[in-house]
């Protein structure tokens, strides 16, 4: 199988790399494509040594080439970052102005993101129908995955969105309750960066009780919520959550400190000179420091499902709502748990949501419409209606306020607000 990774030059893409050297038997070659010829002549040459490191006889090559990157691709991961870690830098800091969660994801940076990241996207996604194989699979793992995946799929394209969140639960509890990874099977649901772990299967029995009733204080610290939130839920939410809980503390605690962006800059430029060393031939223990714990696991299992080499696999991914939760549109985008074979995935049974659960949970997946509408469309009036219709948002004034902040911050990567 030929899988090409655009945004190969990613300082993240060694863990990728690793997961195929070691778990992806099935790819014959692994091309990185990526615009940032300096970045990719590094990470490629580290590509290269963890391949042979790890006895994995696919080839690794790169070029900054999109088209010729992704012809005859069988599939095609997409990591972009449009603008880079100072566009981030950016996302994470001018909210803060309006007293407001200054996040890459979600809220008005979620939103800055969302405006630059789609029409990018879109046309990467065009070039792939236009040149990879028939029926080639698109993996988004390009934040923020939800609006990104909706944009793809209803541009008719192929694709699955993939989040790490889901991934690094099932390993947390199967650490936590002694068994292998692949025996737990999460009740996963909500919206990309908007999910809640309802329950944890091992051997048909949810454990998921136990878990809360011996290990409350440690998962609430984790995921960075109080106990009393994870003992009225009744689950263990995302840390993302922890925006919508605990706003103004977040807030609070932002001001007068690095922003993740500035502390993740620090750590690619440190890892660029790691990924120099010729001797180098395993990711650094460094780029855990990066964030996306066991993304590469979570694409290598998710690819190969797709593709018919990993049988009935449970995936958490983002697709189409189709009645899933009856109180969402049908073309709505969720991330849940999902049986994934070539046909695509197959969301899995869950009970009904609560109340608070599903009034989030349809506030958001609102907030996602307009907010991708902005992003196909622009305009200063569909900016500040997606802003307005955010919970993290929501009054005029802020609104107003970071409408003005948000395109005077991406403009150069806005064409409609040039």
């Amino acid at each position: 199988m030929r899988i090409a990774v655009v945004g190969g030059g990613s300082t993240y893409t060694p863990e990728l790399v690793d997961g195929f050297a070691r778990l992806g038997s099935m790819v014959s070659e692994l091309v990185l494509i990526d615009p940032a010829t300096d970045r990719l002549e590094v990470v490629g040459g580290l590509a290269q040594r963890i391949f042979r490191h790890h006895g994995h006889l696919g080839k690794v090559s790169w070029t900054s080439d999109l088209d010729a990157g992704v012809t005859d691709a069988d599939a095609a991961v997409i990591q972009l970052r449009v603008g880079g870690q100072a566009a981030r830098i950016s996302d994470e800091t001018f909210p803060l102005e309006c007293d407001c969660v200054g996040q890459e994801t979600t809220g008005a940076g979620g939103l800055a993101k969302a405006l630059r990241t789609v029409p990018v996207v879109l046309d990467v996604a065009e070039r792939i129908r236009r040149r990879a194989k028939p029926g080639a699979w698109i993996v988004d793992f390009t934040n923020p995955v939800g609006i990104v995946t909706r944009a793809l799929l209803d541009a008719g394209h192929r694709a699955v969105g993939l989040c790490n969140v889901a991934i690094g639960f099932q390993r947390r509890f199967a650490g936590l309750l002694g068994v292998e990874p692949e025996q737990v099977t999460l009740d996963h649901v909500g919206l990309n960066h908007l999910t809640w772990e309802r329950a944890a299967y091992v051997d048909g029995v949810d454990r998921l009780p136990q878990l809360l009733a011996q290990r409350l204080p440690e998962l609430a610290a984790e995921v960075e919520v109080d106990e009393e939130v994870l003992r009225t839920l009744n689950n263990v939410p995302s840390y993302y959550l922890s925006y919508f809980y605990h706003h103004d503390r977040v807030v609070r605690a932002s001001r007068g400190v690095p922003t993740r962006g500035e502390r993740v800059a620090e750590i690619e430029a440190t890892l660029l000179e790691m990924y120099r060393d010729p001797a180098l031939e395993e990711k650094p223990a460094l780029l855990g420091g990066r964030g996306g714990a066991y993304y590469s696991e979570a694409a290598v299992g998710l690819l190969a499902a797709l593709h018919g080499k990993d049988a009935d696999g449970v995936h958490s991914v983002n697709v189409r709502n189709e009645g899933f939760f009856g109180f969402l549109p049908a073309e709505a985008v969720i991330e849940v748990s999902a049986r994934v074979g070539p046909d695509g995935p197959a969301p899995l049974p869950t009970t009904p949501v609560p109340p608070g659960m599903a009034g989030l949970i349809t506030h958001v997946s609102g907030y996602e419409e307009l907010a991708l509408q902005a992003a196909l469309r622009g305009g200063r009036q569909r900016v500040y209606r997606a802003l307005l219709a955010h919970p993290l948002v929501g009054q005029h004034e802020t609104a107003d306020a970071l409408t003005d902040k948000l395109i005077a911050a991406g403009r150069r990567h806005l064409a409609w607000a040039r």
